[in-house]
């Protein structure tokens, strides 16, 4: 199974409010970046992700579950973008900031060091694996 990062920014969607949703999950809507779109496109039902907040706290705070695969988003007028619904499962528990992560070498290659903009983004098992034991799991 493969290992996902979705960013939000606190302000507009927060880890929080992802947890408040409760075992019905949400939808992740509102990306209109091709490379993100591909990255849900190949999500499978039970895969996992990081909930990453970013501009403010830049941290992995948590980490969700796909629990429906990609379908269209309502939100786009245009018709060419969709989106997944995710679930939380759990907070880590010592959050992984983005400045940790630039400074592991062993990360160097993740995309959120090399392309922090993209706003769901794949994470290696290695990766995977790495932050999950800075954070505390």
């Amino acid at each position: 199974m493969a290992h996902w990062l979705f960013k939000s920014e606190p302000a507009t969607w927060s880890w929080d409010q992802q947890v408040a949703e409760g075992e019905k999950g949400t939808f992740w809507n509102g990306v209109r970046n091709h490379s993100a779109k591909l990255n849900m496109m190949a999500m499978k039902k039970g895969e996992t992700g990081f909930f990453y907040h970013s501009n403010e706290g830049k941290a992995i705070v948590g980490i969700v579950e796909v629990i429906k695969e990609y379908y269209p988003d309502h939100t786009d007028a245009s018709g060419r973008f969709g989106m997944v619904d995710i679930k939380a499962v759990k907070a880590v528990p010592r959050p992984v900031t983005l400045d940790e992560i630039k400074n592991t070498p062993a990360l160097a290659d993740m995309v959120l060091v090399n392309n922090s903009r993209l706003s769901v983004q794949p994470v290696s098992d290695p990766e995977w694996d790495i932050i999950c034991r800075m954070g505390g799991l």
